[in-house]
């Protein structure tokens, strides 16, 4: 069974990704600041192969005890999804720098470093995935998510350059870009913004969790062996 590191498992994206892995059989190791009632319904309905690690990415000197302990309880680890992010929005001229310094710590510096620790497993095993989870922000700008889309654009600067570090160890380094999805992250939008954001989409329709958790499933398979480096935009068709 494959230990996959998912993080910020326990709503949105990241539970959906944790449901589609566990019904794979693959062993899910989330990690998230919150637990919640659906994550606990998934760990009891998979209680061989589901597990919890409560952890704040705010803490970022703590992430190399962190892997040290799961791997100690759990053994190398096959694939690392990083998805927990935070996305406080603002106007940048008015934004805290204490928001501002958040968002770099958990959006940019965490999931290095997790990345950093964990792919020491690959690299003994000689194989792994490594997904990213950035944003169609990163590419497109949305107007009061100028830091949220540029640490996002970091995330796919770093799948670039790691693809090609990891790569002779046949190691996959992707990054998956999700649209606007019905999440608590998207909670703000409502009414004529909505409305908008779907009239763009090719499909008439905002993209759902269920659409970017199968890209991820995909890219953690053996039939995604030969991808990696690429950036995979999944929103409905909103950037076409």
């Amino acid at each position: 069974m494959k230990n996959i590191i998912v993080t910020g498992c326990a709503k949105g994206l990241g539970l959906e990704t944790s449901k589609m892995l566990a019904a794979a059989g693959y062993k899910v190791i989330g990690i998230s600041r919150t637990y919640t009632d659906e994550y606990n319904q998934l760990k009891s309905d998979y209680p061989q192969s589901v597990f919890f690690y409560q952890f704040d990415f705010a803490e970022v000197k703590e992430i190399s005890l962190l892997v040290k302990k799961i791997t100690k309880e759990h053994g190398r680890i096959y694939g690392l999804i990083n998805n927990a992010a935070i996305g406080h929005d603002g106007v940048l001229a008015t934004m805290h720098e204490s928001d501002i310094t958040s968002l770099l710590a958990i959006n940019i510096e965490a999931p290095i470093l997790l990345t950093k620790y964990v792919s020491r497993s690959m690299l003994l095993n000689r194989k792994g995935r490594i997904i990213n989870v950035g944003s169609i922000i990163g590419s497109t700008g949305y107007n009061g998510l100028s830091v949220y889309g540029a640490t996002k654009s970091a995330l796919g600067g770093f799948t670039k350059s790691l693809a090609r570090e990891l790569g002779k160890s046949q190691i996959t380094v992707n990054t998956l870009a999700p649209g606007y999805m019905e999440t608590n992250m998207t909670d703000g939008l409502k009414g004529d913004k909505l409305e908008k954001i779907k009239r763009r989409s090719c499909l008439g329709r905002l993209a759902n969790v269920s659409d970017a958790a199968s890209m991820a499933l995909f890219l953690l398979s053996e039939d995604a062996s030969g991808i990696t480096g690429a950036t995979f935009t999944v929103d409905a068709g909103s950037t076409a």
